[in-house]
């Protein structure tokens, strides 16, 4: 017969340790792969959403509570699958529930399904990467966490990079989760907002897009068409005003590391002075 002690050795909890460890992974793996094969991610294209919207927003006007639950939860999942769609999400939020409100619920979505991204990488590929980085990707990610508040404001407001790629990131680099929240919800802010003011004008847009098209059609003109996309919506002032924010984020690191380079050449020279003059009496 085999001791407790014994016992508690096999079945302890080392030993199912990893399969904790990669389990939600391999859920959000599985979930992401089900999602493109089945072309889920279609249906969140703009032209799609755009099609629907008469429908779409009779139904919000009937069920507001059950419509505004469905888009927090779809939202929250699209973004924790890392599926593309998110801007197109925001738009639409801001078109069926307002721009107020729906800019709420888009930061809350967006912010929920990062932090659940955050936390699967970080539980199942943290620890793997941090043991196996070679010395460069160590001294990137201690500068990444050194600066992290900045950095992460300046990946949030300037959307240089995918968003599931910044949900990801910080996980790998040892970010804390204090900090990646944070700077997530403050970062996402401003966009989300910018983009469901553009939504709430969706109506309008469609409405001076159509007038355009039949007065073209009055006028006999060739190549009258009627369109509507992002690009209508979205204008090149809002990247703008973006990458003003990101500089201003990206201020702080940056004065210190001038200041810190100007400080080190100040002691070079001191060092200098003093090794041609002598010793001072």
């Amino acid at each position: 017969m085999r001791a407790d002690g014994d016992r508690g050795t096999k079945r302890g909890p080392r030993a199912r340790h990893p399969a904790r460890r990669f389990l939600p992974l391999a859920i959000i793996l599985a979930g992401t792969a089900l999602a493109l094969a089945f072309g889920l991610h279609r249906h969140l294209s703009f032209d799609q959403l755009l099609a629907r919207r008469v429908e779409l927003k009779h139904y919000v006007d009937g069920n507001l509570a059950a419509a505004l639950v469905a888009y927090v939860l779809g939202y929250a999942l699209v973004v924790a699958l890392s599926l593309p769609g998110g801007l197109v999400l925001t738009i639409f939020g801001g078109f069926l529930f307002g721009w107020l409100i729906g800019g709420l619920a888009a930061l809350v979505a967006a912010t929920s399904g990062a932090l659940v991204i955050f936390l699967v990488a970080r539980t199942s590929l943290g620890d793997v990467l941090a043991a196996k980085a070679g010395p460069f990707l160590q001294r990137l990610a201690a500068g990444f966490r050194r600066d992290a508040v900045a950095y992460m404001l300046f990946l949030r407001l300037v959307p240089v990079f995918p968003f599931w790629l910044v949900n990801i990131a910080p996980a790998l680099f040892g970010v804390p989760f204090a900090t990646y929240a944070l700077t997530t919800i403050v970062g996402i802010v401003p966009g989300t907002f910018a983009f469901a003011f553009a939504g709430a004008g969706l109506d309008g847009a469609v409405a001076a897009q159509q007038e355009a098209y039949e007065a073209c059609l009055a006028a006999a003109r060739e190549a009258c068409t009627l369109t509507l996309n992002k690009k209508t919506l979205i204008n090149k002032h809002i990247f703008i005003a973006f990458g003003a924010l990101g500089f201003i984020a990206l201020l702080p690191p940056l004065m210190r590391r001038l200041f810190a380079r100007r400080l080190q050449g100040l002691d070079k020279g001191l060092d200098k002075g003093l090794d041609d003059n002598g010793p001072v009496p």
